[in-house]
């Protein structure tokens, strides 16, 4: 056993005068690895580059995520610094490596950006390099967003935790009147018969699909194993407004689809349910949108998107703060100063009502539609 021990410290040591500490030896990949000719296929639907090598044969080579890369393709086009995660944990806008799970390859893209195949000025045939930077600088991030929730409801404290569902009641809202929560239809981690049930007590009235159109919906319905009657009724009846969002929420298809949905809304008697998939993402911008709206401040504002975040993973200030605060800079923060359209405002000293309503101006709601959405869901 002494002897195993001597041994493996002593290929160590050769590793580190070395200077390899390459993955063949030691694990990692050493700054300044290359890994070049890599083919390059388009990804259309969300707009990337798909680098014909799986996340775990990359991984194989001692590349990690949470490491800072550089990624050049055959034409000359750089990407510098960028991140590697396993997740889209950039801000709108940034440029990454993913390792997502799911894909057959890794990916380059402009997270809900613009398309990178187009950006880069890309071709068939042509190819990419990765050289590793610098490794671990992007970690803290990585390992504050690596996270994940359960779909089994034994494991919630209440219905209404596993359905992430909640009626907003900050600052200028009427209580018991927008309600927001995970797909009442789309059952794909089992919360769909859940919240049916949720909105149905709570006499929910219209609802505001972010996350699907007619077609996604037709399909949910005509499954044998759910239950979303109460949805239903409402689609059959006009009630139901899908407006199959994506995140890019500085995009202008996004602001005035946006706008659509909330013109529909204002036209309906509430109460109301906003919700996407998971009821996080697309619907805390929409919640932080129409809060800001009616006269919301900043930590209202947060107090209500991170309940999410308490609701799915546990995460509070208290019981993780550092992960707490790294979503909170990370995701909400970016997410509210898009909406000023300003990145020198003070966002927690700021009035943001105006904010909202130019962004609803724009993405062509009329003022006469914006007071009255403003009427009713806080009564002003």
């Amino acid at each position: 056993m002494k002897k195993l021990r001597f041994l493996s410290c002593l290929a160590l040591i050769i590793c580190i005068i070395a200077g390899t500490l390459s993955m063949t030896s030691c694990g990692k990949a050493p700054s300044g690895k290359k890994t070049e000719g890599l083919e390059i296929i388009h990804e259309p639907e969300f707009g990337g580059v798909y680098i014909k090598m799986t996340g775990e044969d990359f991984n194989s080579l001692g590349y990690s995520h949470g490491d800072s890369v550089n990624v050049e393709f055959s034409n000359g086009y750089k990407l510098e610094g960028i991140p590697y995660y396993n997740g889209y944990y950039t801000k709108n806008g940034e440029p990454l490596l993913i390792d997502y799970p799911g894909y057959d390859y890794i990916k380059a893209a402009i997270n809900n950006g613009d398309d990178l195949w187009n950006v880069a000025g890309l071709e068939d045939g042509m190819t990419a390099s990765i050289t590793r930077e610098e490794g671990g600088k992007f970690l803290k991030i990585q390992q504050s967003r690596d996270i994940h929730y359960e779909d089994d409801r034994k494991l919630f404290e209440s219905d209404e935790v596993f359905a992430n569902f909640r009626s907003i009641n900050t600052y200028g809202m009427k209580k018991n009147t927008v309600y927001r929560s995970a797909s009442p239809c789309d059952n794909q981690h089992n919360r769909a018969t859940f919240v049916n049930s949720l909105i149905k007590t709570a006499g929910v009235n219209f609802i505001l699909n972010l996350s699907d159109d007619d077609a996604k919906i037709e399909k949910y319905m005509s499954a044998e194993d759910l239950s979303c009657n109460y949805f239903k009724m409402l689609y059959e009846t006009g009630k139901v407004a899908p407006i199959a969002l994506n995140m890019n929420y500085g995009s202008d298809e996004f602001k005035e689809k946006v706008a659509k949905g909330l013109s529909e809304m204002a036209k309906r008697e509430g109460p109301y349910l906003i919700h996407c998939t998971e009821g996080k993402d697309r619907t805390g911008f929409v919640c932080m949108l129409i809060e800001a709206l009616c006269g919301a401040g900043y930590k209202d504002i947060e107090k209500d998107y991170m309940l999410t975040y308490s609701n799915y993973y546990g995460i509070t200030r208290k019981t993780d703060s550092e992960k707490y605060e790294t979503i909170v800079e990370n995701v909400l923060k970016p997410m509210i100063q898009s909406l000023t359209g300003d990145e020198t405002i003070d966002i927690e000293t700021t009035d943001l009502t105006a904010f909202a309503e130019d962004f609803l101006l724009s993405g062509g709601m009329t003022a006469e539609e914006i007071a009255m959405l403003r009427k009713n869901i806080s009564g002003k």
